[in-house]
């Protein structure tokens, strides 16, 4: 009979936290990296296999991301104490793809809004409004998320959005909303409602910078399509 062989018995050159102390972290698989933060494995499995499997009934980091913790726990092989470090790991991952655009940043161009909010907004199953509120150097003052909805539903109040850009001092906005369905094409509700936003913030003369929709790993811009 065979028997399991431990990851502590393995060379050192194939053990994961060993090989990314040698090569650094971009030499591992997922599974390599999720098995460090594991630690151990199962019955009869290795923490590189636990990770396998985990990775495979998850659909990867990114399906791990989109479950709540409750969710996450039914899966085979994880209790709360491991969800709540794996889970920890992926939002420190997260903030940090974020750090760049920290409050006070400049925003340049509409590919630097996208990098700024996608990973917040790309895999809610629900439909965000948000303002990103600007001084006159396309300087971040905050974001503010003024809707949250059903797919199918999307009420934003200009009055609403007016009163945020006042009370921040903002100079400039920028809207951004997600579409669940992870299609970027505009409706014909959001053309409309970029319309009726962009008039009320002309009577307290504040400039819509654009308007960016974010979808499945792409985005739409307003303002790049001339359509402001």
């Amino acid at each position: 009979m065979a028997y399991l062989k431990k990851i502590k018995d393995w060379p050192l050159e194939d053990r994961p936290r060993e090989k990314l102390l040698r090569h650094g972290p971009e030499a591992l698989s997922d599974a390599e990296l999720l098995a460090i933060i594991l630690r151990v494995g199962g019955k009869n499995m290795t923490a590189i296999d636990l990770a396998r499997q985990i990775l495979q009934e998850c659909g990867g980091f990114r399906g791990i991301d989109k479950m709540d913790v409750q969710q996450f726990t039914r899966v085979h092989g994880i209790g709360q104490a491991k969800a709540a470090q794996i889970k920890a790991a992926i939002t420190i991952g997260k903030r940090l793809a974020r750090q760049r655009f920290a409050m006070n940043d400049r925003i340049q161009n509409s590919q630097d809004v996208y990098d700024m909010v996608h990973l917040k907004f790309r895999d809610l199953n629900r439909e965000v409004f948000c303002l990103i509120l600007l001084t006159s150097r396309n300087k971040v003052i905050s974001e503010k998320v003024i809707f949250e909805g059903t797919v199918t539903q999307s009420m934003v109040s200009p009055r609403e959005v007016v009163r945020e850009i006042i009370n921040a001092g903002a100079a400039q906005v920028i809207f951004v909303h997600n579409h669940p369905s992870g299609e970027v094409t505009p409706s014909e509700q959001d053309l409309h409602v970029t319309q009726l936003l962009k008039r009320a913030c002309e009577t307290i003369e504040v400039s819509v910078l654009d308007h960016i929709i974010i979808g499945d790993n792409r985005y739409y811009s307003f303002a790049d399509e001339g359509r402001l």
